[in-house]
């Protein structure tokens, strides 16, 4: 236990400071005002349980509702009782009874769909469906999505249950992190950028990681928890942990048919989950059938020079999800590569440089860009494949100029000469894949409860 002093404002009158008992040293307490009243905003990782008091005269305290904190969180909104009033919190022994799904988490009575998403013809065709990477013993499933989204916000994941795994992968980024490299559960910086998860069940190849160092996406969800950077965890605690909450045995039982908990199936839940983030109304999508005449001419002129002989994008970036298919490539950011890549993974030279090519829905939202985010904006990305792209001997095909006559050295990066008109052109077109519906969407969202009822 701890004690700290807490700033309580009264509604009306002066300040004053009272004694706050905090459960553990992580724990803290924040106050928020504005015109309808004040906000206490406690943050406990340990998920303790508080009592809020309130007094006229700092001697005489009322007991007032005891709160369960369910994920690190709590807001509790206090209004106006008269001028002489005041608040105190303090944390208090455990509410009896067994904290229930309904209690902890906003989900509805039927659940979302996630099995069966509303796709627009185009993104239905077979080509798509031949990029999706689902395994037949992990399709998604609206109970295993369901559960899967409460282990994705969920900071028992992490070693000191204060980061989950939308804390690197924020819906509103396009499920990516704003930041270079990501804030681990200690403090600590990861390696590379957090890539984003739109799309992500459309990588034919099946390999996750910038690296691919992971098979599948089940065999990935568990890696960032394991890591000792990211979360910290080992699959025994993880596990034990889950178990200890009792609502989790009512969202397994939905999702796999009783209320074990394994590692295996806590893989499935949260890749389900991740499958189920599935983009298809950007302004592209929505052009699809009407034959892109919803585009602006500096649009159109963007779509021609991404799929036309001009930029030569859809050559890393085909088909109506924008991913790369069945290849990985080297494009040639810096020689030699201080981060190796794949060659990190394989130890060999021909591997230096290659890295996985995200998806481009919703590339608006994912900044800053490559594996180590070295790239603030869309414009510098352009300007990089313009001119920019280093030559290198692993340098893909893709971004070198036409080979030689037999027995010629490989030929050098290719330089696209776009002018900024262009540049300015193709940068709209990539803006035409933002679909902020999917940052929106309900479904999407973090389901616990957070404010005091």
């Amino acid at each position: 236990m701890k004690t700290r002093l807490l700033l309580l404002v009264p509604i009306l009158g002066t300040a004053a400071e009272v004694p706050v008992t905090l459960p553990t040293a992580a724990a803290d307490v924040e106050l928020r005002r504005d015109e309808t009243g004040m906000t206490l905003g406690v943050r406990d990782p340990a998920n303790q349980t508080w009592m809020l008091r309130s007094s006229t005269d700092f001697q005489h305290w009322s007991d007032g509702p005891v709160l369960r904190v369910h994920n690190g969180r709590l807001d509790i909104s206090i209004t106006p009782e008269g001028p002489a009033r005041f608040y105190q919190l303090a944390s208090r022994a455990p509410v009896e009874g067994a904290a229930t799904a309904t209690a902890t988490l906003d989900l509805p009575e039927t659940p979302f769909n996630y099995a069966n998403p509303t796709l627009p013809a185009h993104l239905r065709a077979p080509v798509i469906r031949a990029q999706d990477n689902t395994p037949v013993d992990n399709p998604v499933t609206d109970a295993g999505a369901t559960l899967g989204r409460v282990l994705f916000y969920d900071n028992r994941l992490s070693a000191n249950q204060t980061v989950s795994c939308a804390s690197c992968h924020q819906a509103e980024h396009g499920f990516s992190d704003p930041a270079r490299f990501s804030t681990g559960f200690d403090g600590g910086l990861t390696g590379r950028n957090s890539m984003g998860l739109t799309n992500a069940r459309y990588y034919a190849r099946g390999h996750f990681f910038w690296d691919e160092r992971a098979a599948t996406l089940e065999d990935q969800t568990l890696e960032p928890i394991q890591n000792a950077v990211e979360m910290g965890m080992t699959l025994d605690v993880l596990t034990s942990r889950i178990e200890n909450e009792p609502y989790y045995a009512e969202l397994f039982t939905d999702a796999f048919g009783d209320e074990t908990i394994t590692t295996d199936r806590i893989s499935k839940a949260l890749a389900q989950f991740v499958r189920s983030i599935v983009s298809g109304n950007s302004k592209y999508d929505q052009g699809v059938p009407l034959g892109f005449s919803n585009f602006n001419a500096q649009e159109q002129q963007g779509r021609q020079i991404f799929t036309g002989p001009a930029g030569g994008c859809a050559a890393c970036h085909g088909s109506d999800n924008f991913v790369p298919g069945a290849a990985i490539f080297n494009n040639g950011l810096e020689n030699p590569y201080i981060d190796k890549g794949l060659g990190e993974v394989t130890g060999l030279a021909a591997d230096e440089g290659f890295f996985k090519v995200p998806s481009l829905r919703n590339i608006e939202l994912t900044a800053p860009y490559m594996h180590d985010g070295r790239f603030a904006t869309l414009e510098e990305v352009v300007d990089f494949y313009n001119n920019g792209v280093v030559n290198h001997p692993n340098l893909s095909p893709q971004l070198r100029l036409p080979p030689g006559p037999p027995g010629s050295p490989p030929p050098g990066p290719r330089r696209l000469n776009l002018t900024n008109d262009q540049k300015a052109a193709l940068v709209a077109f990539l803006k035409t894949l933002t679909d902020a519906s999917v940052t929106t969407d309900p479904k999407f969202s973090d389901p616990f409860r957070y404010h005091a009822e």
